[in-house]
């Protein structure tokens, strides 16, 4: 079942989740806003109470969450490489929600809609086993100690993407932080509505099918850090 509409996002403990992503950045230049400005309302995803993906893609086969799209690179191939998939992308950075907002204008992608919020308090919204499956891409990892409260993946995200996510569908994660590999395994563990069953030992480093990388992996590979982690949960 869905939250109720006035509840804002908690931890498992009762205590409110602060919100750490940023929101702001670069100012688009007059051309940008233009299409930003006649785009995005037709694109946006406003909560006014439960939501039903089904009703974005009454069509789709199936319907994909991408939280934290960065500037869009995997959200927009994949849309256009499955134009019978619904995809609802989540990003708060104005500087990325922008920069998709154009792809989607010049693509023409018709089966992509945006979130522009805390992602968390989309999930709650959704009926139960309404997703097929999700992705979270290099998110940020917060490296020190004292932020690691900020991390996307908690209890209280995964039992979220544990109810939303139809048994059998996927929570994909991404990173090229060891630690942050090791926190999300060390959080799926205890999570029993996920299994981790890699095919081969290592296959964790071996890219998704059909991967290209995005501009924080390439980044990731000019600062030195050229071992990333593709992890894939399946709801049970």
């Amino acid at each position: 079942m869905t939250k109720p509409d006035h509840q804002l996002p908690k931890t498992l403990t009762g205590e409110p989740r602060a919100f750490f992503g940023r929101r702001s950045g670069k100012k688009l230049h007059d051309g940008q806003q233009a299409v930003f400005d006649a785009t995005l309302p037709a694109l946006e995803i406003k909560l006014t109470g439960a939501l039903d993906p089904r009703t974005l893609f009454p069509e789709a086969q199936k319907i994909i969450i991408e939280i934290g799209y960065g500037g869009g690179e995997h959200l927009a191939l994949e849309a256009g490489r499955h134009p019978d998939t619904g995809y609802i992308g989540c990003e708060v950075f104005t500087g990325g929600i922008g920069k998709m907002v154009q792809t989607i204008a010049a693509q023409k992608l018709a089966n992509i809609r945006l979130y522009t919020d805390d992602a968390l308090k989309l999930l709650m919204h959704l009926p139960d086993a309404s997703i097929d499956e999700i992705y979270l891409l290099y998110p940020d990892p917060w490296p020190k100690t004292r932020h690691h409260k900020r991390r996307f993946v908690s209890p209280t995200t995964l039992a979220e993407l544990a109810r939303v996510i139809r048994p059998g569908g996927q929570f994909h994660f991404a990173t090229d932080i060891e630690d942050y590999a090791n926190w999300t395994l060390a959080h799926i563990v205890r999570a029993p509505q996920f299994s981790f069953a890699p095919e081969n030992p290592g296959g964790w480093h071996e890219p998704y099918p059909g991967w290209e990388a995005t501009r924080y992996e390439q980044k990731a590979r000019r600062e030195g850090r050229l071992v990333s982690f593709y992890f894939s949960f399946m709801r049970v």
